[in-house]
């Protein structure tokens, strides 16, 4: 059975390198965060503090998929 990932908004505090980073979720919990496959922009060209839609599986909420940057 599929269950809808859960959205979150974050916000980016460290980058990894073009595919993963750190973000921190308005909990202040610090999770590890990959861009989504068809993400058109590596992730070392997004500046830190700018904010990211992210989606996070029910099962595990150490990691999260970015799918947007809000600004």
């Amino acid at each position: 059975m599929y269950e809808k990932p859960i959205e979150a908004i974050a916000k980016i505090i460290e980058g990894r390198d073009a595919k993963l980073c750190y973000v921190t979720l308005p909990n202040g919990k610090r999770i590890l965060a990959h861009r989504a496959k068809d993400f058109p922009v590596d992730l070392q060209e997004v500046p830190i503090g700018t904010e990211v839609k992210l989606e996070m599986t029910t099962f595990d909420f150490e990691k999260g998929r970015i799918v947007e940057i809000i600004r």
